[in-house]
This record gives structure tokens, C-alpha cells and sequence, in this order.
């Protein structure tokens, strides 16, 4: 298994059809993001997608962006978009995406990196901690996690 980025691979068409093969309203959003090329516009020019995949199978995916859905905000940059394959699950490979993130938060000099969400109980399990409640863009509310980076 490997993580890959998105925009760095020769292969985004695949990578683009097993996104859209994910049974969660917000992979299916980020499947018409990237394929209408709109991402980048969206959440971010340095923005990345980051695939844990093992060969041609896509096993779990993450974004690490400047813009998540809390808007306004200053808080940056986001993790979104976690996802894993229902046949995956129980695993924790969301743990190696997790390293991934904490590796490009470091290289970017990044002390926080901050998760909206709607679920309790997943993001704790990897050093995440509750920030506080916050409206997302449709006015919701979401908690917000934050993953300090240690140095």
C-alpha cells in the first residue's frame, strides 16, 4: 500500500472513476470537483487529494486543503473528504492518510491541522481533539477537530 497524490499521478482518470465508486454524498461531490476541475477553485490552489491505494485499487482517501466548508474562517489548512472503501473499514488506514497529512503539514511548517465533521468518535482515535461547534456553508452546525503537529 501506498499513498499517492491526486494531481501528481499519470493515472487521474482511474483514480477519478474509483472516487466516483464511493457510496458517500460527499465523495460523490468530490468526484464532480475534480472532474469538472473545479478543486483547486474551490478549496484551494495548493490543495491535494491524497489515495491510499494498494496496486490499481483505491483503499482510502482524504484532501488536504486551504478552504474546507467553514466559511468564513482563518482556519487552515483542512483535512476533508475522509473516506474508506466499506470492504476496508476497520483497519485504520484513515492512520496512514493521517501520516501522510502530519508529513505535508511539517514540510509546510503547519503547528494545526483542522477536520469539520459531523462524526464523534473517529477522528479522536488519531490524536485529534475537539475544537469547538462551528456553521459550515449551508449554516449547520459541525464540530471542528484540530490535530496539532508536533515539531
Amino acid at each position: 500500500m501506498q499513498v499517492i497524490e491526486y494531481f501528481s499521478s499519470n493515472r487521474k482518470n482511474h483514480w477519478l472513476n474509483q472516487i466516483q465508486k464511493s457510496d458517500w454524498s460527499a465523495g460523490q461531490y468530490l468526484y464532480e470537483l475534480l472532474q469538472l476541475k473545479h478543486f483547486k477553485s474551490v478549496l484551494g490552489e495548493t490543495s491535494k487529494v491524497l489515495l491510499l491505494v494498494n496496486d490499481d485499487e483505491l483503499i482510502s482517501f482524504c484532501t488536504y486543503t486551504e478552504i474546507d466548508d467553514i466559511q468564513p474562517t482563518n482556519l487552515t489548512p483542512w483535512m476533508g473528504f475522509v473516506y474508506t472503501f466499506p470492504k476496508h473499514r476497520g483497519h485504520r488506514y484513515v492512520g496512514i492518510l493521517f501520516q501522510e497529512v502530519e508529513r505535508l503539514a511539517k514540510a509546510n511548517a503547519v503547528h494545526d491541522v483542522y477536520i469539520s465533521t459531523d462524526t464523534t468518535g473517529l477522528y479522536e482515535k488519531y490524536g485529534c481533539t475537539f475544537y469547538q461547534m462551528m456553521n459550515d456553508i449551508n449554516g449547520e452546525p459541525s464540530r471542528v477537530y484540530r490535530k496539532h503537529i508536533e515539531f
